[in-house]
């Protein structure tokens, strides 16, 4: 089992946190600052430290030189974010902004653990993969085994990539792929979602600033492309990257460099960059939503990630592979799928592809009471269209402004997780869901996964 060991001082967060690593088959330890996790543990014995970068006494950060061998991951809110480019040159694995959703997290957990050069602790024999697909991404019909000959081919290579596809299909996992098996694979991967930083925050925390380039820029900051240097740059949803910026990464492209927002001066930059979007990028062109120029230099090899309801015989092998996945990762005995839960899981169109099934299936294992998962249990809804809106795991189209959603330090689920845990010795369940706005089966799901028991009735 996995030790992380948690550097927090928010007691909420660092609570919640530890339980939905816990939940997750980690084992967890935790502390509110540097000193005291230098003072209560050994940190050589963890294969992963999430610190906060901003603690009471000495920053996250110094944690990376105090445990030589041991990733460090750093979170830090987005009014911060730069300050995480920093991390990363002092040794960070990677970041993390908050506010971050459950599954954002163990995404980011699994993949560093899963990396070769730190899933193990320093001085242990290397293990052999067991991997034999050039990507995490599982799939045998005809449309993947091209894919992956098509990444294999363009991953040694430093051409820029455009990876295609709608939501859930796994296009972060395969970018990760051509990272880890290109030739700047010991170097950093930066990887940013365009749709998460405010358009007014994006040229800033992509390109750097000057001390005085805007209010409130009282230093010069380096961005996320300069700290991608000599490794990859992965823009997730580049189709939401404003105009402004676009021309900015043009440049990038075309010349290598950068220039920070308020500087006359450029700087050189060797990026390897890596592109993906759910949208369709010609269209915008065609729109004036999207630079065609750009276009055509992202559109080098593009590679395009079929959903999975046309990925033939996959979704079967898929689902019972998560099976095995989940059940070993909460430690429950085995559990298979029922022959009309088969033939449902067949039958579905999976809207939300990947990232639906593999919700799904979780869901089923927490709802099962023995070892068969019947069609019942998973509850997909056959007769529905399949809806053209990305799905989410962590539903937080559901969750109201109200009552009294305004602490920032807090994600969606953090906050969901204290509001039942304060209200319900007064509110019933129908009361609760009501106040949060969602149903009383979505209620009782949510407190399924996040582990939060019903009280008893006195």
């Amino acid at each position: 089992m996995k030790r992380i060991l948690i550097v927090e001082d928010e007691g909420i967060i660092r609570s919640a946190l530890k339980r939905l690593l816990e939940r997750n088959g980690y084992q967890v330890d935790d502390a509110g600052s540097v000193q005291e996790a230098t003072d209560s543990y050994d940190l050589a014995d963890y294969s992963l430290i999430i610190s906060d970068l901003r603690l009471p006494g000495a920053p996250g950060t110094d944690l990376i030189k105090q445990s030589p061998g041991v990733p460090v991951l750093i979170m830090t809110s987005y009014a911060s974010l730069r300050s995480a480019v920093d991390s990363m040159k002092m040794g960070a694995v990677d970041y993390i902004a908050k506010p971050f959703d459950h599954e954002e997290m163990l995404k980011s957990v699994a993949d560093i653990l899963n990396r070769p050069h730190v899933s193990q602790k320093p001085g242990a024999a290397p293990q052999a993969s067991t991997n034999k697909s050039p990507t995490q991404i599982i799939g045998t019909c005809t449309a993947m085994q091209t894919f992956f000959k098509r990444l294999q081919k363009v991953s040694p290579t430093d051409t820029t990539v455009l990876i295609l596809g709608e939501s859930g299909t796994g296009k972060e996992l395969a970018a990760r792929s051509i990272h880890e098996h290109s030739k700047r694979a010991t170097s950093p991967m930066i990887s940013v979602n365009c749709a998460a930083i405010p358009e007014t925050l994006i040229e800033s925390e992509l390109f750097g600033h000057e001390k005085g380039a805007f209010t409130g820029a009282t230093a010069a900051r380096n961005g996320l492309v300069e700290a991608a240097d000599g490794g990859t740059l992965f823009l997730d949803e580049i189709g939401e990257l404003p105009l402004e910026a676009q021309a900015r990464l043009l440049r990038v492209l075309q010349e290598g460099e950068i220039r920070r927002v308020g500087s006359v001066q450029s700087k050189k930059v060797d990026v390897r960059l890596i592109a993906a979007t759910h949208r369709d990028l010609k269209r915008m062109v065609s729109e004036g939503q999207f630079r065609e120029d750009l276009y055509y230099r992202l559109n080098v090899v593009s590679l395009k990630l079929p959903p999975l309801r046309e990925r033939e015989g996959d979704v079967l092998e898929l689902a019972k592979e998560l099976l095995k996945l989940h059940c070993e990762k909460v430690g429950c005995e085995e559990v298979l799928l029922s022959d009309d839960a088969m033939e449902a899981i067949q039958q579905y169109s999976w809207p939300g592809n990947v990232r639906e099934l593999q919700n799904a299936i979780e869901r089923s294992v927490i709802m099962c009471e023995d070892d068969l998962i019947t069609a019942e249990i998973l509850s997909l809804d056959l007769d529905s269209p399949a809806p053209e809106t990305p799905q989410s795991t962590s539903a937080v189209a559901e969750q109201p402004d109200s009552p009294d959603n305004s602490q920032e330090g807090l994600s969606l689920e953090d906050y969901f997780q204290k509001f039942v845990l304060e209200n319900q010795d007064r509110m019933s369940e129908t009361e609760l869901a009501k106040a949060l706005g969602i149903s009383r089966k979505s209620l009782w799901e949510r407190r399924q996964r996040l582990g939060i028991p019903r009280r008893k009735k006195s």
